[in-house]
Formats: structure tokens, sequence, C-alpha cells
């Protein structure tokens, strides 16, 4: 892997690195200097390759743009590959160029194999490239969550299968539960709701309303209320036109107008405008002896009956009592639809209280579907915790071996797996014989815990081990991950804190061996790691007094020897300190490492 700083960038302390090119060869790098510059150059370039956030603060100021490129060779077939061909890019002889570019503005932009891609997608590309292994991974490995998810992650497919699995049941038991709990809690509410409308429902359905029946009945009513008055001006209206027998001297307008039909009638073949008057004057004629005719009808058909009329009150008091309590407002009874809004209202109305008649079903039906769903998942928390305990106890005897080779031969890890009872029985579910409480990631809450030497008693690794005990037993359980983990290239960030003396040599030598079956890059201030790598990268500061600059050199030979002096005693011409450096090369080179 070759990383490139090109352009001006500025990462916090560290001033200004101008066009640096960081080649992270095969098998294993040191990368060393000042307190924070190997660490801030490397992890920082490697963080934005591998999709990290990106930050107007690492561009210098008046420097337009900070540009981070990689180039990484992969093996024929390697995901990383197939995955970026897919996105449209293409690989240079069998490598994969990446690119990030960040703007003073805070502007972000990746490029891979020249194609420009969302820096999401370098996210998901460092998942198959890089792990990295820092102390701030150590500092969440003090957690009992991400002790879980450490355990999980070395299971592998093992564990989770039946995670899954479990995940799936829990969330349709959570959905199970929550409708059930609504129902239950709103039953009162949703009772007296099936009381009201069943109340509604039976009022109507005893007055049997009819659509328009309202309107039908105000017309009924204004009629039989105003029956003399109609009755009047009917017969007056028709004495009018058709005369009055009890008067043979009277004149109606039925026989006035035949009269002038006639007069016309006579001379209408003298002149075609008075034929065609004459013609207009016999319609007139018909149409007023029709209405004549209906008025006599209408007469005598209408009857001031007082109980048909009081009948006909009374229906339209109980529909506009029902109108107003369930059929609308005002404007749907001024509009003339009361009754035709009050049977929507019956209609929508016996569709909810079937669907409230329907919950005690419900409840039912919900309460057998919680019982099966809390029995399989007793049985699925039962087998992931099967499975976890079985690679607790591989992790623990594999981190415990890795402690032998770091100087810690008498160590032993353990990885506790306990179950906390539940506070109510209904709250937990059954495995192993008791009820205990789970969650979405299964009932077992794990912890790593240390026993330093025989006989002492196995403690939580946050308790049980000193400064330099818990760097050890941190990098043991990288170089486990790292084992398990299906990447090519590991980078160790300061792993080694807080390690002195031989613990430091035998961690070198750790490194080393890893170093054997995959890129290992080491950012480090131990001397003794440092001798073990096979090659070694320097970053250096100058300063002109304005602006403070950095960059990186390999260092071999003298060179090496020259820095190992600086690490171990701050004087590189110091004839101990060459002595001492020339000393850990060979002890390294005598260990099967280069020196």
């Amino acid at each position: 892997m070759v990383v490139s700083v090109l352009e001006e960038m500025r990462i916090k302390d560290l001033g200004v690195i101008d066009d640096a090119i960081v080649e992270l060869s095969t098998g294993f790098t040191a990368v060393t200097g000042e307190t924070g510059a190997g660490k801030t150059m490397v992890v920082t370039s490697l963080g934005l390759l591998l999709g990290g956030r990106a930050d107007a603060a690492l561009v210098r100021a008046g420097a337009a743009t900070a540009v981070v490129e990689g180039r990484i060779s992969l093996p024929p077939g390697a995901p990383a590959a197939h995955r970026a061909e897919e996105a449209g890019a293409e690989l240079d002889e069998g490598a994969l160029l990446i690119s990030r570019t960040v703007s003073a503005e805070g502007r972000s932009r990746a490029y891979v194999g020249g194609r420009s891609v969302p820096a999401g997608l370098l996210t998901e590309l460092a998942d198959e490239l890089v792990a990295v292994h820092g102390q701030t991974d150590q500092q969440g490995l003090l957690r009992p969550a991400r002790q879980r998810e450490a355990l999980d992650r070395y299971a592998g497919e093992a564990v989770a299968g039946p995670l899954a699995g479990y995940r799936e049941a829990y969330r349709r038991l959570r959905d199970v539960s929550a409708e059930l709990a609504e129902l239950t809690t709103l039953a009162r509410e949703r009772m007296q709701e099936a009381d009201l409308l069943r109340f509604g429902l039976e009022e109507i359905a005893a007055a049997e309303p009819r659509p328009g029946e309202d309107v039908d009945l105000a017309a009924e009513a204004a009629r039989l209320g105003h029956a003399e008055a109609l009755a009047s001006a009917a017969a007056t209206a028709h004495g009018a036109l058709a005369g009055d027998p009890a008067d043979p001297s009277g004149v109606d307008a039925g026989e006035l107008v035949g009269g002038a039909h006639r007069a016309l009638e006579a001379v209408r073949g003298h002149d075609p405008a008075l034929a065609e008057l004459a013609d207009r004057l016999a319609e007139v004629h018909i149409l007023l002896s029709d209405v004549a005719g209906e008025l006599a009808s209408y007469a005598d058909g209408l009857d001031a009956d007082p109980l048909r009329l009081a009948a006909v009150e009374e229906r339209r008091a109980t529909l506009a009592h029902l109108i107003r309590k369930y059929g609308g407002g005002p404007e749907e009874t001024a509009a003339g639809d009361g009754c035709s809004a009050l049977l929507v209202w019956a209609e929508g109305s016996a569709a909810r209280l079937a669907e409230l008649e329907g919950d005690d079903e419900r409840i039912a039906e919900l309460t057998a579907e919680r019982d099966a769903l809390r029995a399989e998942l007793s049985v699925l928390a039962q087998r992931l915790s099967d499975a976890r305990a079985e690679a607790a106890k591989r992790f623990g005897e594999a981190v415990t071996e890795e402690l032998t080779q770091l100087a810690m031969a008498h160590a032993r890890i353990e990885v506790a797996l306990r179950h906390t009872d539940a506070a109510l029985p209904a709250e937990g579910i059954e495995v192993g014989g008791r009820t205990v409480a789970y969650g979405p990631h299964g009932v077992d809450e794990v912890e790593l815990l240390l026993a330093p030497h025989p006989g002492a008693t196995a403690r939580p690794i946050a308790k049980g081990a000193s400064g330099g005990e818990l760097s050890r037993v941190m990098l043991a359980i990288e170089v486990v991950f790292a084992g398990s983990a299906p990447v090519p290239t590991y980078l160790f960030d300061e792993v080694d804190a807080g390690v002195g003396g031989k613990a430091a040599v035998e961690i070198g030598r750790r490194l080393a061996k890893l170093a054997d079956s995959a890129q290992v890059v080491v950012v480090t201030h131990l001397p003794q790691v440092a001798a073990f790598a096979d090659r070694h990268l320097v970053v250096e500061k100058t300063s002109d007094g304005s602006v403070t600059r950095s960059g990186v050199q390999s260092v071999h030979g003298e060179g090496r020897v020259r820095e190992l002096s600086r690490m171990l005693a701050g004087q590189e011409d110091s004839a101990l300190a060459r002595a001492h450096a020339e000393e850990l090369l060979a002890t390294a080179a005598r260990l099967g490492r280069r020196g």
C-alpha cells in the first residue's frame, strides 16, 4: 500500500505536509517520529482514504485543497476489487487507486479507480482492506457492550446466524407486545366508544330514516299547514279560468280566449300574420282548459288533516334530533341532506363498531402469538448463548496463548457469560430453567476477566491489570481479532503504550510473527518494537520560524541505528544508545526478523 499526501495539508499541530510519499510495504512497517507526528501523519491520511470524516481544518490556511492518494495492490478475485469494479472503477495492473480531496470549505470528493464515488464506498472498501486497532478501541473494549460485540465478531457465523434469527423473533415480539399493550391499556376507552356507537345505531335503526325523507316531510308539512289557504286560492283561480257554476252571468277566461280565437279564425285566410296569432290563441285556450282542470282536481284532493299534520311534525322532530346528534351540523340540515348524512354516519359507525367488538378476539390472538414468540425466543436465546459460550472458550484460550508470547506466561483470560434474573416474570424469558432479562442482543452479559498469575482470582480487565498489563492484554485481543478478520492490512496505533523492557521486545516479536501472514503497520514510540520491523519510516518536522513542515523518510542501516538511539536515549550520537540500538537490531535479526 502506498499513501501520498499532496498539495499542502495541515494536521492538528503537525504543521504542513508537502508532497509526502509513505510506502507501506508488505510485512512489518514501523512508523516513528516525534511525539504525535507519526501517528497523525499515517493514521489521519489512512482515515481519509478509508472514508473518515473530512475536516476543513486539515487544509492549510491559504491553500485550496488537501489531497490524499493511495495505491493498494489486490490479489485476483478480491472482494474489494469486485466491489470497486461494480462502482465503475478500473484497476491499474492489479492495483486500486484511491484518492480523497478536501477543500478549504470542508467539501470532500472521493475517487476510486479514476471514477468519482460517494465517500460511503470508501467505508465499504475499508471493511475489506484495512483493520485499524488503536487506543480508542482499547478503551472501548473496557465497556461490556463492546466486549459482547467483540466476542460476536470473533465467533463469526457461529454466532451471527443464531443472532440474526433471535433479532427477527425479538422484533416480532416487540411489535406484538406493543399492539397488545395498546389494546389492553385502552380497553376501557374503546369499550365506552363501542357503547356510544351501539346506542346511536340502535336509535337510528328504530327510526328507520330514508334518504331525503326530511326534505319530503318538510314539503308535506308546509302543504298540510296551509291547506285552507291553498284550497281557497285554487278555487278562485279555477273560477277565473272556467267560470263559476253558481253565477250564470259570470264570464270565464277560457270563454273570452275562445271568443277571441273564433274572431280571428274567421278571417285568417286574408293575412298569414293574423293566422299565426289565431294559432297561438288556440294554444292558450287549450292550456287554460288544462290548468283549469288540474286546479279542480287539486282542490278536490286537498284535505286539511290535523292528525296527519301532527304525525308529520312528530316524525320531523324525531329525524331532526337524530340529525343534530349524529348526522352533522346546521349546514347539512339547512342543505336538506340531513337524513343522507345520518345514514352515512350509521354506515361508518357500524364498521367501527365491528372493529371494536373484534378487540377481544384480537387480544386473544395477540396474547397467544406473544406467548408463542416468547417460547420461540427462549429457544433462540439458548442457542445464541450456547454459541457464545463455545466462542468464549476459544477466545479466552486464544488470548491467553497470545499473552504467553507477550511476557505474561502465567496470565489467564476468561470470558464470563452472565444472565440477570428478570424483575418480573412477565418481563423475562425462560433460559436454562431461569426467567432472565433479555434485550435485542440476547440474554448474555459478556465480560472479559484477567487472572494475572496462578492462584489469582479472575477480575474484570479494567480492574485486574496494571497499565502495562492492560496494553498487552489489549494487544493480545487485537492480534486475535486480526487473525480472525479477513483483511490483508492491519494498522496498530500505539497499542503498546505503557509497555517497556522485556514485554516490549515480546510485543515486537509477536507483531513480526503476525506480519508473516499479513501487512502490519505499527505506529509506535518503543524502539524494542520498531527494531523488529522490516521497514522503518520516520516522520520529521522542520521549521523556518513561521511554518512547520513534516516529511516522511525511510531509514535503514546507519540511519535506523540513529533513530533507534534517539528513541532509546534522546541522543542520536550517544555511544551507549547506539550500542543498545545495534543490540536491539541484532536481537530482532536473531529471532527471525531482518535488521
